[in-house]
C-alpha cells in the first residue's frame, strides 16, 4: 500500500513515468493505479483524442507499441492503457524495444494480471531503468483484516475485530470484492462509525451468530449446544455456507493448533508471530489448546482430510453435504 501511495503522489507531483508496468497476483492494486491515471492524468477535454484503452486479447505487442508511438494532439501527452495485459504474457518481451527509447510524451500503463515477469529478462531491466514496475502481491488471510482497518481508517471509518475478520471468512482475499462490500456500508453508515457485525449481517448478509468465524469459536470452546445450531444454520443455508469453506477453514484453524501445541513459548506475543494471527484471537487458540490436545488435533486434521474429500464427492456414498458437517461435529468434538 505504501508503494501505491508513493506512484500516486508522484503523479499527483507532475513526475509522470512513460510507462507503468503493473504486475501480480492481487488485481485490486492494479486496478487502483491504473484506473487513478485512467481518471487523473488527462484533463477531460484531452481524453477525447490522447486517451486509449486496449485489451491484451484483441491486440499484439506491436500494435501497443505502435500506439504508444503516436504523438499527442493538441495536448502535452497521450494515456495508452493496456488491460489484461496477461493474455500477451507469450510475446511480452517484445516490449523490450519500445522500453529502451519509449516515447516521452506517451504514459503507458501495461496491466499485466496473475503474473509477473522475470527479473532476469532483459524486458524486466529496460522497464525498470524508465518506468514504474510494480508488483501487486496476494496478502494472506491474517493480513487481510488489517488492511481493512487501514482502508476503513483511511476515510474515518473504524471496524471490530470480529466485523473484520466476518469479512475475510466470507469473501476471502479477493481486495475488490472485500472493498465493494465496504463502500456499500460506507453508503449506509455515517462518516466516523465504527463497523459491527450487525451492520454487517443487516447490509451484506453475514450472519452474525451462525458463521464459520463462530463455530470455530463454539468448536475450540467445545460448546456443543452452539456448534450444532450454527451446522442447523448451514444446513438451511447451503448457498451461503458452502461445505468446502467450512471444512477448509476448520482445517487451516487444526493445523494452527498443531503448531500451537508445538510451541514452547505460548505468550500471547509468540503465538501471535508463530502462527501469522492477530493478537486478538490467541485466547482462541490457548482455549482450543487445553480443550484439544495434541494427539485429538491429529486425529482431527486426519477427520478434516477425509471430510474434504467427501465434500468434493470423493467416497461420500452421496451423504447430503449437511450430514457430512454433523458427521464431522460429532466426531471432532467426541
Amino acid at each position: 500500500m505504501d508503494k501505491v501511495k508513493q506512484i500516486v503522489s508522484d503523479i499527483k507531483k507532475g513526475h509522470i513515468k512513460p510507462i507503468y508496468f503493473l504486475m501480480g497476483d492481487e488485481p485490486y492494486y492494479i486496478d487502483a493505479i491504473s484506473s487513478y491515471i485512467e481518471k487523473n492524468v488527462l484533463s477531460e477535454e484531452e481524453k477525447g483524442f490522447n486517451q486509449m484503452v486496449l485489451y491484451g486479447r484483441d491486440v499484439t505487442v506491436e500494435d501497443v507499441i505502435s500506439n504508444a508511438k503516436r504523438y499527442p494532439m493538441m495536448a502535452d501527452r497521450q494515456v495508452v492503457i493496456v488491460k489484461e495485459a496477461q493474455d500477451l504474457s507469450r510475446t511480452i518481451d517484445k516490449l523490450e524495444s519500445y522500453a529502451v527509447n519509449p516515447q516521452q510524451t506517451t504514459v503507458l500503463v501495461i496491466c499485466y494480471k496473475y503474473k509477473k515477469l522475470d527479473k532476469r529478462k532483459k524486458v524486466y531491466k529496460a522497464l525498470d531503468k524508465v518506468g514504474v514496475l510494480f508488483e501487486s502481491k496476494k496478502l494472506y488471510d491474517n493480513q487481510v483484516p488489517d488492511w481493512i482497518r487501514r482502508v476503513l481508517a483511511g476515510k474515518n471509518y473504524k471496524i471490530t475485530q470480529k466485523a473484520a475478520q466476518m469479512l475475510v471468512e466470507f469473501l476471502g482475499t479477493d481486495l475488490g470484492k472485500i472493498n465493494n462490500e465496504l463502500e456499500k456500508l460506507q453508503l449506509v453508515l455515517p462518516v466516523g462509525s465504527e463497523i459491527t457485525p450487525l451492520h454487517i449481517e443487516e447490509n451484506i448478509g453475514i450472519s452474525k451468530d451462525y458463521n464459520n468465524f463462530e463455530l470455530r469459536k463454539a468448536i475450540g470452546e467445545r460448546n456443543v449446544l452452539k456448534a450444532n445450531r450454527i451446522i442447523n444454520y448451514f444446513s438451511q443455508n447451503p448457498k451461503d455456507n458452502p461445505t468446502v469453506m467450512t471444512v477448509s477453514l476448520l482445517y487451516n484453524f487444526f493445523s494452527q493448533l498443531l503448531q500451537y501445541h508445538a510451541l514452547s513459548d505460548k505468550s500471547q506475543f509468540s503465538v501471535a508471530k508463530a502462527l501469522k494471527i492477530n493478537p486478538f484471537f490467541v485466547k482462541e487458540y490457548q482455549a482450543a489448546g487445553q480443550n484439544y490436545p495434541m494427539k485429538k488435533v491429529s486425529q482431527v486434521v486426519a477427520l478434516l482430510r477425509q471430510a474434504d474429500l467427501k465434500s468434493k464427492g470423493v467416497g461420500a456414498s452421496n451423504l447430503p453435504q449437511s450430514d457430512l458437517l454433523k458427521e464431522l461435529l460429532y466426531k471432532i468434538m467426541n
